[in-house]
């Protein structure tokens, strides 16, 4: 007979077991007496979710209606293996009617322990969803469905149905619940998958059904809940880390409650899975109704694994489908040049309309392992990045400008140097066209040296600035100043003649070239070449006097700071006009 037609043993049943006082062992209790702890009572079509604690058996108890065909279990572990089985079990119709009511047995008690027997149906072991389906027990007084996990705390979602048919309140998966790969690249991956009927089957106007594509390097996960339960706790050990940091505090134990204390705080956690637990934010990578995705913006070279869940908004529930892992390719190695010591190079950028970058490396000579590493931009419209790094190591990285950049390398055998220049050249600019192999345009111009040992980049004048006197200035001579350095340096003057209408007196920036150095002058224009050198940086002024000048020309005048290693520094170019009479 079935529990429904004793309505009287169901309440004084409820009654007991909703009773608020803890059921623990009492001095005057006999020794075969076994207190009846709170019991769960699951709600056919609802989702209840189950606190699964290490070592103990879960029970959760449910009736079926008269003349009901069959039924339905679903255990949906979280994210570890657990152990259930389903039990039918019959009762007595009636209790001893010798029985009373007293504080030591409870005639809904000894009811229950009473004469009756148990069946089992059906058990599982894993970490997967499972679900069974079958007759229902027509001698059946209550169905038993118990859940263990051995090894950890977890939880797991649990639902009945009535009846023979699908119960609805899981999504449904296909025969082949596979993810399979379509196309693999080196940042992006193609995912298919076979379509669900629930999402098949729904009406365009319905919204209640959608995929979800997760995608981590780590693992699959068998269901959406296991995947949440991992990035809460990830974001629990990095919370740890941070609160270790800043408190160091002695953790003394913590004193834990009787265990009956500790189950009877448990279980009233139990309670019917809600939408907000369920689905909350699962960052899903692919979210709609298509059985296609592509995954982008992945890392080059490395493992991804890919599980793909179909969702249901107004349950709150989901299946998972079985997962899968694929590989991004490898990044194609660049093109690496090699800097020879000393080597003056003119690095161009092939493309101008999109970035582009280029790569080199360079062994300093002895044992010191140290160098020097100059570069200059050819243009200030352009934005050139150097990034040094040495086995995989960033040492620096930082931008390179019309201004002489120095780089100094110390403790690696060999280095390597990224270019990369970034965006596109603006409308109405162009670089200083120079002639090298191809007839390509220099973008920037190198050089690495190893025969700079002191440690730290080289000194430099305060000011680049050429300065002239007027009261010197005569008609076939004038005379120059500019700022030098502490450490021994060879300078060169370079003269040109220019025009009345091409430049008139003061800075000649028109004609000024950043990354020209002496190497493209011509001879006749060196005018001379001296050292000089001064340990005080504040009177470190050299002058020359530059003669054999025609009366009432302008003339360009360039001076190059020149050192045997790295590239050339030019000063400002001054344009200076002798006097017509004298």
């Amino acid at each position: 007979m079935a529990l429904t037609s004793l309505p009287w043993y169901c309440a004084a049943l409820v009654l007991f077991y909703s009773s608020p006082w803890p059921q623990v062992h009492t001095a005057v209790a006999p020794e075969n007496e076994v207190p009846l702890r709170p019991t769960v009572w699951i709600q056919e079509g609802k989702v209840t979710s189950v606190n699964l604690h290490k070592g103990r058996t879960r029970r959760l108890y449910f009736t079926l209606r008269k003349k009901s065909p069959g039924l339905s279990v679903s255990v949906s572990p979280c994210d570890q293996a657990i152990d259930w089985s389903l039990a039918a079990r019959t009762l007595k119709d009636k209790p001893f009617k010798s029985l009373q009511w007293s504080s030591k047995k409870s005639v809904p008690e000894v009811w229950w322990h009473g004469p009756g027997s148990e069946e089992k149906l059906y058990s599982f072991t894993g970490i997967t969803e499972d679900t069974y389906r079958g007759p229902s027990y027509p001698q059946a007084s209550v169905y038993i469905l118990r859940l263990r996990s051995k090894l950890h705390n977890t939880r797991a979602t649990v639902s009945f149905h009535e009846g023979l048919g699908p119960s609805g309140t899981f999504p449904l998966l296909p025969a082949d619940p596979r993810v399979h790969t379509l196309g693999v690249g080196m940042t992006s991956v193609t995912l298919s998958w076979a379509p669900s009927a629930s999402i098949t089957n729904l009406h365009q106007s319905q919204k209640s059904y959608y995929y979800c594509v997760l995608v981590n390097p780590e693992q699959n996960f068998p269901s959406l809940c296991a995947a949440q339960e991992n990035k809460k706790s990830e974001k629990r050990q990095k919370l740890d880390k941070k609160q270790k940091k800043k408190r160091k505090v002695t953790e003394w134990p913590i004193v834990k409650e009787p265990w009956w204390q500790q189950e009877d705080d448990s279980y009233p956690k139990d309670q019917p899975s809600s939408l907000a637990d369920e689905l909350s934010d699962p960052q899903c990578v692919c979210r709609g109704t298509e059985s296609v995705c592509t995954i982008s913006e992945l890392l080059p070279d490395t493992q991804y694994y890919f599980d793909v869940f179909v969702m249901d908004r107004l349950n709150g529930t989901s299946s998972a489908y079985k997962g899968t892992f694929a590989r991004t390719h490898e990044e194609a190695n660049p093109a690496i040049g090699t800097l020879k010591e000393g080597e003056l190079r003119w690095v161009t950028f092939k493309d101008a309309g999109s970035t582009s970058e280029q790569f080199f490396t360079f062994r300093p000579r002895g044992w010191q392992q140290s160098g020097l590493l100059t570069l200059q931009s050819c243009s200030e419209e352009e934005k050139v990045q150097v990034t040094v790094s040495s086995k995989s190591r960033v040492l620096t990285s930082q931008n390179v400008g019309v201004e002489v950049v120095h780089i100094w390398l110390h403790g690696s055998s060999s280095y390597l140097v990224h270019l990369r220049r970034e965006g596109t050249i603006s409308k109405g600019s162009t670089t200083t066209d120079l002639a090298r192999p191809g007839g390509l345009t220099a973008s920037v111009k190198m050089q690495s040296s190893s025969a700079y040992h002191r440690k730290g980049i080289p000194s430099l004048p305060s000011t680049l600035q050429i300065k002239s006197f007027n009261r010197l200035r005569s008609c076939n001579s004038v005379t120059l100043a500019w700022m030098g350095t502490e450490e021994r340096s060879l300078f060169c003057v370079y003269s040109r003649k220019v025009g009345n209408g091409e430049a008139g007196d003061g800075d000649a920036s028109a004609l000024n070239a950043p990354c020209l150095g002496p190497e493209s002058r011509p001879d006749t224009e060196r005018v001379l070449c001296k050292y000089f050198q001064e340990l005080n940086p504040h009177r470190a002024v050299t002058t020359a006097v530059i003669g054999g000048l025609e009366p009432g020309m302008a003339y360009v005048f360039d001076v190059y700071l020149m050192r045997r290693w790295g590239i050339p520094i030019k000063y400002a170019s001054k344009v200076v006009k002798t006097r017509k009479e004298c």
